[in-house]
């Protein structure tokens, strides 16, 4: 059987990733595995692209491999995704699954990129394996390659695979918004928001969205449109910033990132739906915002967003731009879309962003940013030797707050179990536990 790889990982030949598919492909020598670059090979993909269509015309199964990059797959398979949807290639009914390598930061939302993709092309898509970056060197990891792919052979044989999604008959079909007159320019307000956009001259929709933002809200607001910045190329996953957090590319994106949008006290994130996801673009620009690292150097700072599609679509989005907005420290302000009543939508997004600038409103982390940053604490303190700006960045900002520190509540967790464990002391406890547990509360509403 005819196997295609994918490697999505800029890194090409060197990915991580890529080396579970060799594995593999020593335990099936009768199968013939192809694999094509295509994350190296963005450039010459866009000049031509009929090596990529005669690799996935012939394959038998397509197996997507890549690093996990920012919540999803990396900028180069994003691009590369555009331009196997945009060629009209007929893959229906072809197998296809994916393999990942990631510290399990939000593999999740990057596997589900990549179905949905598929599953647009009406592919047969067998749920794929997230694998931590060092699973290959241990017996463990080595097994579970070895069953993922056994399992998808036999997912193969007896025609197994994710079921299409059923489109809904409520799409929402987008509505023009209209920008409102005689307002205030926005050269005369107070304050510094900066909106980050990859706005296309022809999108007049999302032009329009961003006008009437920038009338309605009270503060000052500029426009970057990343489609505009000189990129040389997406981010190359080569750790040359870890230290100094200085980018290995000449076009001086770190520092026009650090002087030009993160100065600024909000930020507002502007595009339209492409492929599931922000689009390429987007994509190119966040992956570059590696060079800060894993560091939240944004903490504190307000977000919002203006989208135009079917944003009530697009479930895993929706999780990413939360997650975003919680692993960063940031509030979400709102998601302004144009699909119901986008004026009231915009106009409601910049008031709860207003306010939140006004009284510094900083609301606790839910799950999406303390589990995020659980495996971001963990992961730098294990790496500190060479991310060195991460974690000067962690300690000073107390971001290594390991449990294993709180020693006193440890001992008196010690002293409660091994009180509840003795049938006759828990019994004459009664609801004691409960009121002592209540007691510090008490005590702060008596103060109050």
């Amino acid at each position: 059987m005819k196997i295609l790889v994918l490697n999505g990982s800029p890194k090409g030949q060197y990915s991580i990733t890529l080396q579970t598919i060799h594995y593999l492909q020593k335990l099936c020598p009768k199968h013939e595995f192809e694999v094509l670059h295509v994350g190296q090979r963005t450039k010459a993909l866009e000049k031509d692209f009929t090596p990529a269509l005669e690799a996935v015309t012939k394959a038998k199964l397509i197996i997507f491999s890549y690093p996990v990059y920012t919540f999803i797959a990396p900028y180069q398979l994003h691009r590369f995704m555009e331009l196997l949807k945009a060629s009209g290639v007929n893959l229906k009914g072809k197998f296809v699954t994916q393999l990942t390598t990631s510290k399990h930061f939000y593999d999740v939302t990057a596997h589900r990129y990549i179905q949905d993709n598929c599953q647009d092309m009406e592919m047969k898509f067998i749920r794929g394996l997230s694998a931590d970056m060092d699973d290959l060197l241990t017996k463990k990891g080595q097994k579970e390659a070895k069953e993922f792919l056994k399992f998808v052979f036999w997912s193969m044989k007896n025609n197994v695979y994710e079921e299409l999604p059923v489109k809904s008959e409520q799409v929402v079909q987008t509505k023009p918004v209209e920008v409102p007159e005689n307002v205030k320019g926005t050269e005369e307000k107070p304050g510094d928001v900066v909106i980050v956009t990859d706005c296309e001259k022809e999108n007049t929709q999302l032009q329009n969205m961003i006008a009437r933002f920038r009338n309605v809200f009270p503060r000052k607001t500029r426009v970057v449109n990343i489609r505009e910045y000189p990129f040389i190329g997406g981010c190359l996953g080569c750790f040359s910033c870890a230290v100094s957090g200085k980018c290995i590319y000449i076009d001086k994106f770190d520092e026009f990132l650090r002087n030009e949008i993160q100065t600024a006290e909000s930020i507002v994130y502007a595009f339209s739906i492409k492929d599931h996801s922000m689009g390429a673009q987007f994509k190119l620009y966040d992956d570059r915002q590696f060079c800060n690292g894993h560091r939240t150097v944004t903490m504190g700072m307000p977000f919002g967003y203006l989208v135009s599609g079917n944003y009530s679509e697009e479930r895993n989005l929706q999780m990413i731009l939360e997650a975003r907005a919680q692993v960063g420290g940031n509030f979400l302000a709102g998601v302004a879309t144009d699909e119901v009543n986008p004026d009231d939508s915009i106009d409601k997004m910049a008031a709860a962003l207003n306010y939140a600038l006004e009284h510094k409103y900083i609301p606790p982390q839910n799950f999406y940013g303390i589990g995020g940053m659980k495996i971001f604490r963990d992961l730098i303190w294990i790496m500190q030797g060479m991310m060195k700006a991460d974690h000067k960045f962690y300690k000073a900002h107390g971001q290594y707050d390991f449990p294993q520190k709180q020693w006193a509540t440890m001992l008196k967790m010690y002293l409660v179990g091994g009180l509840i464990s003795n049938p006759k002391i828990k019994a004459k406890m009664g609801n004691a536990m409960n009121e002592g547990m209540l007691m510090p509360y008490k005590k702060l509403l008596e103060e109050k």
